[in-house]
């Protein structure tokens, strides 16, 4: 996957740590376990053409969480770009 830049991004993250930086959008949602008013990072992720391929073919898609605390997460699909 390549990083995207989300629409209405408000910070960059993990590039002074050495990373290529990851552009984030903070967001207050509404989260059926939490309830209103939940803070929340959106990212955004550009599949390559072969993992695009990869997917139509039933691949699933792997999310990795580096560390040993796992937050909640939510996985969804955005909107095609225009």
């Amino acid at each position: 996957m390549m990083i995207g830049r989300i629409p209405g991004a408000t910070r960059v993250l993990g590039k002074s740590q050495g990373y290529l930086g990851l552009p984030v959008r903070d967001e207050i949602i509404h989260d059926t376990a939490v309830g209103a008013k939940c803070p929340a990072m959106t990212t955004a992720w550009i599949p390559t053409p072969a993992e695009l391929a990869a997917i139509a073919k039933g691949a699933a898609v792997h999310v990795q969480i580096l560390g040993t605390m796992h937050p909640p997460i939510l996985v969804t699909v955005g909107e095609p770009p225009e």
